[in-house]
């Protein structure tokens, strides 16, 4: 497979070199590809997309898009690349249709021209196309911005965090519509904080702090948890925590919705841990071996790669 993307050895640094915020990131996404860049707030996936976007120049590595180098073929890469941006950054008082017909001009193109790589987008906000985009509900402006991002069919597709803020119902359909756009043989590079999203996409890279933890399908992050995990629940939760960081045996715990996720150091600690509760005096005690996830993966990486803390950055 030829490769849309590459990243090789990228770093960057931010207040005269005293915050990292992404250092030696290294991967590729792949042409047609739909690739997920999953990490939490500040883990640095919007300096890589400003990299990638040329809007940022690495302190030291390469990166290319479509071929063409980041540093050196700037122009030519903002001509064939969509990008968008974690905040809505459209024209607030241009109604929806007059932002399209603008970023179409932009780009020398029409509406018309490319309609049918936009059209299932297109006809969902076409009934308010004489509405300014300001008034569009979070779910309406997302479909607008990735039509406008769409307009002059590029090669690649950039979206940073473009579901953040949006309901479930909109996540959903914009998922849905991403994956008809790989179809059409668009190379997506998208981020998200969702854990649950990362299923969605062929591959993914897990980064915290700046580092990458892993890149792999979602399939085979999972199973590479080398544990058993178990979901534990009781009465009172916060003492159910406590108490069992104490058991001698307990390798990690950490709340997950209504159970904790726990696993142990040997496997004689899943047996005795109910003993060990009851005599805790924790009632209505509930133990089931549960299958890991995305985020379970995740934490176990990020436990097992301590941050440095004189590295907590500000940046995203």
């Amino acid at each position: 497979m030829a490769e849309a993307v590459t990243l090789e050895q990228i770093s960057k640094t931010y207040d005269k070199g005293h915050v990292q915020a992404v250092q030696d990131i290294s991967f590729s996404v792949g042409e047609g590809e739909l690739f997920g860049l999953i990490g939490p707030d500040g883990a640095g996936k919007t300096t890589i997309f400003r990299i990638l976007t040329t809007l940022l120049l690495p302190d030291s590595g390469k990166a290319t898009v479509a071929g063409l180098d980041t540093t050196q073929d700037f122009r030519q890469i903002r001509g064939c690349i969509g990008y968008m941006p974690g905040r809505f950054s459209l024209y607030q008082d241009l109604t929806v249709e007059e932002n399209i017909k603008f970023f179409a001009t932009l780009f020398g193109t029409t509406l018309e021209k490319n309609y049918a790589l936009v059209k299932d987008i297109y006809e969902q906000i076409e009934p308010f196309k004489k509405r300014r985009a300001g008034k569009l509900s979070g779910g309406m402006k997302q479909k607008l911005a990735l039509c406008c991002a769409l307009i002059h069919k590029p090669k690649v597709l950039f979206l940073d965090e473009p579901t953040t803020g949006v309901d479930a119902v909109s996540r959903k359909e914009f998922w849905d519509m991403l994956k008809r756009l790989k179809e059409q043989g668009i190379s997506i590079l998208v981020s998200t904080p969702y854990m649950d999203e990362a299923n969605l996409c062929q591959r993914i890279a897990l980064i915290q702090e700046g580092k990458i933890l892993s890149i792999q399908t979602p399939a085979n992050i999972i199973a590479a948890y080398p544990e058993k995990l178990y979901g534990i629940r009781a009465d009172s939760l916060s003492k159910l925590q406590r108490d069992i960081r104490g058991f001698p045996d307990t390798l990690s715990c950490y709340a997950f919705g209504q159970y904790l996720h726990v696993s142990f150091k040997s496997v004689g600690g899943s047996e005795e841990i109910q003993h060990f509760l009851e005599q805790k005096g924790h009632q209505h005690i509930e133990i089931k071996p549960v299958i890991p996830t995305i985020e379970d993966s995740f934490i176990r990486l990020v436990n097992n790669n301590p941050a440095n803390s004189s590295t907590s950055r500000q940046h995203g």
